[in-house]
């Protein structure tokens, strides 16, 4: 298990972009895919992005797929995803996930408790 803190969210308008963040703590030197996932009111969660430990794998979710960008930095043991373009739909509470098995379909075993982002029309 990791510890996972998620920041970066808020209200922005259509147009705008956010950065959030994924900071975690545990082993220093632990593998972990990492990926973001989100929740909008009254849907299922839905898989939005996920990096590989190396950085050199990554998947998007169609629905993002060119505007959302996700990285991380092992060095600070943090992963970012760049939202640029949003929409309305956008809107959700965004949550970054850890999957020990460094598989970037999972399954994630450690989840941080979410942020919410807001995207006004």
């Amino acid at each position: 298990q990791v510890q996972l803190v998620e920041s970066g969210g808020g209200l922005v308008q259509a147009g705008g972009s956010l950065r959030l963040s994924c900071a975690a703590s545990g082993r220093t030197f632990s593998s972990y895919a990492m990926g973001w996932f989100r929740q909008a009111p009254g849907k299922e969660r839905e898989f939005v992005a996920a990096i590989s430990w190396s950085g050199g794998s990554n998947r998007y979710a169609e629905a993002v797929k060119g505007r959302f960008t996700i990285s991380r930095d092992n060095a600070k043991n943090s992963v970012d995803l760049q939202m640029n373009s949003l929409k309305p739909e956008d809107t959700a509470v965004y949550y970054c996930a850890a999957a020990s098995n460094n598989r970037l379909a999972g399954p994630y075993d450690s989840w941080g408790q979410g942020t919410q982002v807001t995207v006004s029309s």
